[in-house]
C-alpha cells in the first residue's frame, strides 16, 4: 500500500510545487555563458560538484538538524541554523534565492495549516532547508528519504535550466539526470558524516559565478 508520506514527498519535491525554483540556475546561467560548460561532460562534472562539495556541506546537513529540533520542538536550533545557511550565502542573489524560495514554502505551509510555519516565530527570513524539514517532520516522511527528495529536486530543477542555456535536448536532460542519481545518494551518504564544525564549506568556482551573474548582461534566470 502507497504510504501517505510518499504522496507528501513527491508533494514536496513536485516541479509544480509553488516556490519558483524554477527561476534560478544558481550560478549556472553564467558558468554556461562564459564557456565553463562547454559539453556535456563538463556540465555533469560541474553539477556532482556542486552536489557533493556544496549540498552535503550546507544545505543537507542543515536540513537534517532542522529536522531533529522540530522533532524536539526546538525553535531556538532552527533559528540557529537559519541564521547560519544564511551567513553562508556567498553573493547577494544566492541569500536572495534562498529567501524568496523559503518565505514561499513558508507561505505555502501556513496555508496548509502545518504547525510551526507561523513566520512570526522566525527571528529572520526562513531558509528554504528549515521549511523542507518542517513540512517533512508534519508529515512524517523519513529524514533520509527526504534528504534524497530534497537533492533530487535541486539536480532536476538545474538540469531543467541547462535544457535552456545549454541548450540541452530532453533527451539528453534526461539520461544526464539518470547518470547523477548515484551522486544524489552520495551526496545524502556523505551529509550525514558532516560535523557541525565542518558546515559551510565554500566552492570558489560557483561563488564566483554567482557574482559575475548579477551584473551578467542578459540572463533568463535570477540566480
Amino acid at each position: 500500500m502507497v504510504q501517505a508520506s510518499l504522496l507528501h514527498l513527491l508533494h514536496l519535491v513536485s516541479p509544480a510545487l509553488p516556490v519558483g525554483a524554477y527561476a534560478y540556475s544558481q550560478g549556472l546561467e553564467y558558468a554556461v555563458e562564459e564557456g565553463w560548460l562547454d559539453d556535456e561532460g563538463a556540465l555533469a562534472d560541474w553539477l556532482e560538484n556542486v552536489m557533493g562539495q556544496s549540498l552535503a556541506y550546507l544545505d543537507v546537513p542543515v536540513l537534517r538538524r532542522c529536522y531533529l529540533a522540530w522533532q524536539d520542538a526546538d525553535l531556538a536550533a532552527v533559528n540557529h541554523w537559519n541564521h547560519l545557511t544564511r551567513a553562508c550565502r556567498e553573493t547577494s542573489e544566492l541569500l536572495l534565492e534562498d529567501e524568496q524560495l523559503g518565505q514561499a514554502l513558508n507561505r505555502l505551509l501556513n496555508s496548509l495549516q502545518v504547525p510551526d510555519s507561523d513566520p512570526a516565530l522566525y527571528e529572520t527570513t526562513p531558509c528554504f532547508a528549515s521549511q523542507f524539514a518542517l513540512a517533512g517532520v508534519h508529515w512524517q516522511v523519513d529524514i533520509d528519504e527526504l534528504a534524497q527528495g530534497f537533492v533530487w529536486s535541486w539536480l532536476e530543477n538545474q538540469v531543467a535550466a541547462a535544457t535552456k542555456i545549454v541548450p540541452l535536448g530532453q533527451t539528453h536532460a534526461q539520461q544526464l539526470l539518470t547518470q547523477l542519481m548515484p551522486a544524489v545518494l552520495d551526496t545524502c551518504e556523505r551529509a550525514k558524516t558532516v560535523t557541525d564544525d565542518e558546515i559551510g564549506l565554500s566552492l570558489p568556482g560557483l561563488a564566483m559565478a554567482s557574482c559575475l551573474h548579477e551584473r551578467q548582461y542578459t540572463r533568463l534566470f535570477r540566480s
